[in-house]
């Protein structure tokens, strides 16, 4: 393990506790669906969204057994996202792994997906917290409204207001929910509360940020999918955001201002070649570690501890990861 992320051993005996709490919520259930959980589950993931929950409530005083609980909920609500997803996008792979959906039928996948969120949901409510639950269903109508719009509505806007709102809705909330969700069920004030909340918006946005420069300088065999693969699909991220605004006279760019689409592969893999030799790749770097410096920010302004120093290191961790 890195020493970019050490901040991942204090919280290993807990994030043994939240896969096994997992795994757990198919018992008694189909036993398809529990291969299914434990394929999901096996297939790994950093499990950065639990590491945050856990450590944010460790430094405001969150009892353990609710916080695994409440992580537990978080990352299983994470799983049924990406199982939706990747049925939406069709993607056969994810870190390399075959997806649910490259083995089962479209309809079996849906509802396996739909099991995950009941069971998430019923995590969060064992944390017998109301304003956690509350958050945990609202950020849930975030995520799903925000995956209509993209579908519907973001095909080829260059848009940098309805970017960030996209992002927001994608990966932001989840991460705002982490850290709110772990001061609603620790004895803090409404101003921590809310401090904590505006940190996992910051690393959140970061974050996306970042896998959307990894979408165009990642090769094909990290992504597991074609490189520049979002605007193979229509979906103007922060790179071509940046590409768009600095070279307004570039014919390909010129068509996407227009509110066109690009209709040949052979635009496209150009305009993704020049995405990725241009200075748009620094540039949206750049934008990442100012929400990475906001982020810092907000936690110096709590007291120092040493769940502080590894939500520090998580916070840089954002931006330094390679996948």
């Amino acid at each position: 393990m890195s020493t970019t992320a050490s901040f991942f051993v204090p919280v290993q005996d807990q994030i043994h506790r939240v896969e096994h709490l997992m795994r757990s919520q198919a018992e008694g259930h189909n036993p398809d669906l529990k291969a299914a959980l434990d394929h999901l589950i096996s297939s790994g993931g950093k499990r950065i969204r639990p590491t945050l929950t856990i450590l944010t409530g460790r430094m405001l005083g969150a009892d353990e057994d609710r916080l695994v609980t409440l992580a537990a909920a978080i990352e299983l609500l994470h799983t049924a996202t990406l199982v939706h997803d990747d049925l939406i996008d069709g993607s056969l792979l994810r870190r390399g792994i075959p997806t649910l959906n490259s083995r089962w039928s479209p309809g079996a996948t849906v509802l396996t997906g739909d099991f995950l969120f009941a069971r998430a949901a019923k995590l969060a409510a064992d944390t017998e917290s109301v304003p956690a639950i509350s958050l945990f269903a609202t950020t849930l109508g975030v995520i799903v409204n925000g995956e209509i719009t993209q579908l519907f509505t973001s095909r080829c806007r260059a848009n940098r207001d309805e970017y960030y709102q996209r992002i927001y809705a994608k990966t932001a909330s989840l991460f705002e929910t982490c850290t709110c969700c772990a001061a609603l069920i620790s004895p803090v004030s409404a101003e921590t509360t809310t401090l904590v909340r505006q940190y996992g918006y910051d690393i959140g946005m970061a974050f996306q940020i970042i896998d959307d420069v990894f979408d165009f300088t990642s090769d094909q065999s990290q992504l597991g999918k074609p490189v520049g693969s979002d605007l193979r699909q229509g979906l103007i991220t922060l790179p071509t955001l940046f590409f768009l605004e600095n070279h307004p006279d570039d014919e390909d760019a010129q068509e996407i201002l227009a509110g066109d689409c690009l209709h040949y592969d052979e635009q496209v893999s150009r305009l993704v070649e020049k995405i990725r030799t241009s200075e748009a790749i620094d540039l949206a770097m750049a934008e990442a570690n100012r929400f990475v410096d906001q982020a810092l920010e907000k936690l110096q302004q709590l007291p120092e501890c040493p769940e502080r120093h590894h939500l520090e290191q998580l916070t840089l961790y954002i931006t330094r990861r390679n996948s």
